[in-house]
């Protein structure tokens, strides 16, 4: 049995990033579900985990871990998984690849704050789509631009699978989910046929853990 904890939610872009960093890393690791959708995540039991109510919470090394970012710094340095290059301005130009994503599209495409201005738009039934579509699209639109700074080979920014692949993943998927076109980016395409083949990226897609009850 192992002592490395994730709580998750299956849908949730911050705990998919997680669960492709743990499998690159060869961590196993045990899943506790914390269900956004019923609220869990405010449960008295999951805000002693993490006061912010988020998820992924990772325990692992005697640590208690959040903030998704955080955690993949942590096990970059101490799994040395290369997720940035060493050389100071190309991993701050991959930094920046990455952060666009994690950083720009990821929280204001959170389910939580379409709902939330879905109720102040007087409840628009096609408020939550049209949301995550005005955001998705456009931010993926600059992350492709910007991808032509680097050699995808096949990955965003080398050979080897790194931050910013970890990070787009999962967007894509909103992306698909949402219906926002990404059909005319190439370069991000072409990351995402790479990822696919990827064990470790295959085992941590949504459809791969989602709850079968």
């Amino acid at each position: 049995m192992t002592d490395v904890v994730l709580f998750d939610y299956w849908r949730s872009s911050a705990s998919y990033r997680l669960r492709i960093a743990l499998n690159l890393a060869g961590i196993a690791y045990q899943s506790i579900p914390v269900d956004l959708v019923k609220g869990e995540q405010r449960s008295p039991e999951h805000l002693s985990r993490n006061p912010q109510g988020f998820v992924p919470v990772l325990e692992i090394d005697g640590l208690r871990l959040t903030q998704s970012l955080a955690i993949l710094d942590y096990l970059d340095q101490t799994r040395h998984l290369n997720l940035l290059p060493k050389d100071p301005a190309k991993r701050a130009q991959a930094q920046a690849l990455a952060q666009s994503i994690a950083v720009d599209i990821h929280p204001v495409c959170n389910l939580a704050v379409a709902r939330h201005a879905t109720r102040l738009s007087g409840g628009r039934e096609d408020m939550p789509k049209a949301w995550m579509q005005h955001f998705i699209r456009p931010g993926l639109q600059a992350f492709e631009t910007l991808l032509a700074g680097f050699d995808q080979n096949p990955y965003c920014t080398g050979s080897t699978p790194g931050l910013a692949d970890i990070c787009l993943m999962p967007q894509i998927y909103n992306a698909r989910r949402w219906e926002a076109d990404i059909s005319d980016m190439p370069r991000l395409l072409a990351v995402e046929a790479a990822c696919a083949q990827h064990p470790a990226f295959a085992a941590a897609h949504p459809e791969a853990v989602q709850p079968t009850a």
